[in-house]
């Protein structure tokens, strides 16, 4: 049954005259076209899509997205605070958080405006809450209380990874369960994806994640027991110089790499360079489980640079004639780690029926999936393990406000967490992901075949 032609015309008058959050809302044809083409008509009823804003600021980045529940995309804006943090030399929590304060009503409003709807229009609010800085997910929680009191909206609190997780679904059709690994500057994690917040805990990194050592400089907290520890200092962050690859080759002094992220530096690099100049072995050969490390590829990839720079008689600072080796070998043997600890997941899912014997998918997400050496690693994985690898585009792979309001989507369809009263709702720096199987896992001590890993 046609839609009468009067309800579509007071639908496109309340559009017109609507206001947003301090935006008027007058959208051009294409988009009124767009929105009369979203509307799902039953016979005697025209029902508006659901639409939910995510807004994320778990690190370093200021992002808002509005998504609904077919999966378009209205509207996104982002703040990168990538070229302040090259400057300082790592990401320091109060300098991001100041930055999500001063961008994070700009960046909500341009999104909103980007769509073309008003905060009203919305279904729910979706926020990163757990885990990540504690000083970014607090501008983030409370930007986003204020707008689910102002307009008496849905609260949906989001898990950072679970968000990296599901977003595949939003560009594919993926049905559960699924295999995952997400890797990312603070995370490395592997985990079978049964449900929207189904999570089965496979392994993960047991101290840094790939893009700490491949991007980011370290921070040690200094305690009153006089512990260093790793992760969001409480108040003083020191700098530690040689923690990180791509700073400890001084890349940043390099034109071409200067204003890019480290990660992507090395990626840069490594094309130029030969693996085969330098031996560096995987992490953990002989431990039979899900888990990963890097701390210990560091330190050796640390004094390597160091024997270098005493051969070739330069001072830190200075780039090295090996630097792109160095660097090749680097992200070679990061994604030989990665892939054996993957292949051995796959099995194990496999040998427990926890994934269909074909058809099988792995998704890979996060910052790091971005580079497309370790992707090719891991396509030699799913290849032999009968698999089919799915990678969000790279813009989707990094920390954005799409893959947030998206999780919002999932959660609102299955019914849940959703929250209607949000008073002393807090944040949770820390937080784990699903149910930890991790001990099962290595009781099952599965020995993973050798692959030629010809990249």
């Amino acid at each position: 049954m046609p839609v009468p032609a009067g309800v579509i015309c007071r639908v496109v008058s309340m559009l017109i005259v609507r206001k947003t959050a301090g935006v008027f809302a007058k959208p051009p044809k294409r988009n009124v076209y767009g929105f009369l083409r979203s509307l799902r008509v039953c016979p005697g009823v025209l029902s508006p899509p659901k639409l939910v804003l995510g807004i994320e600021t778990s690190c370093d980045d200021t992002a808002a997205a509005v998504v609904d529940d077919t999966g378009r995309v209205w509207g996104e804006a982002i703040h990168s605070q990538t070229e302040v943090h090259l400057k300082t030399g790592g990401i320091v929590p109060p300098v991001a958080q100041q930055l999500h304060r001063e961008n994070i009503e700009r960046v909500v409003e341009e999104a909103l405006s980007a769509s073309r709807v008003s905060a009203r229009d919305l279904s729910a609010i979706a926020t990163t809450v757990k885990p990540g800085l504690a000083l970014s997910l607090g501008v983030g929680l409370s930007f986003s209380l204020q707008l689910v009191n102002q307009f008496k909206k849905p609260f949906i609190p989001i898990h950072h990874m679970e968000a990296h997780a599901l977003t595949i679904r939003l560009i594919n059709n993926v049905e559960f369960p699924f295999l995952v690994l997400l890797i990312s500057g603070g995370h490395c994690l592997l985990a079978l994806v049964r449900g929207v917040s189904d999570f089965l805990l496979l392994g993960q990194s047991l101290d840094i994640a790939p893009g700490d050592m491949l991007d980011k400089i370290g921070f040690l907290s200094v305690t009153h027991t006089g512990v260093k520890t790793h992760g969001d200092p409480p108040a003083l962050a020191l700098h530690v110089p040689g923690l990180q690859v791509a700073r400890r080759l001084s890349l940043i002094n390099h034109p071409e790499y200067s204003t890019m992220s480290g990660g992507k530096a090395i990626e840069r690099l490594a094309k130029e360079g030969n693996r085969f100049h330098f031996t560096l072995n995987p992490p953990m050969q002989t431990a039979k489980n899900c888990n990963f490390s890097f701390t210990g590829l560091q330190h050796v990839i640390d004094k390597l640079i160091e024997r270098k720079e005493k051969e070739e008689g330069i001072e830190k600072g200075q780039i090295l004639s090996s630097a792109a080796d160095i660097a090749a070998a680097v992200q070679h043997v990061t994604a030989c780690h990665l892939a054996t600890r993957t292949h051995r997941a796959i099995l194990f899912c496999k040998q427990r029926e926890l994934l269909p014997p074909a058809n099988a998918v792995l998704v890979v997400s996060g910052g790091v999936a971005s580079n497309l050496y370790i992707r090719r690693a891991l396509e030699i994985v799913a290849k032999a393990t009968q698999c089919t690898l799915l990678c969000p585009p790279p813009r989707l792979c990094t920390d954005n406000g799409i893959m947030i309001a998206w999780n919002g989507i999932e959660r609102l369809r299955a019914g849940l967490g959703i929250l209607h009263e949000v008073e002393d709702f807090r944040y949770e720096p820390k937080c784990p992901l699903g149910v930890d199987i991790s001990k099962e896992v290595a009781e099952a001590a599965i020995k993973v075949p050798q692959l030629k890993m010809t990249i």
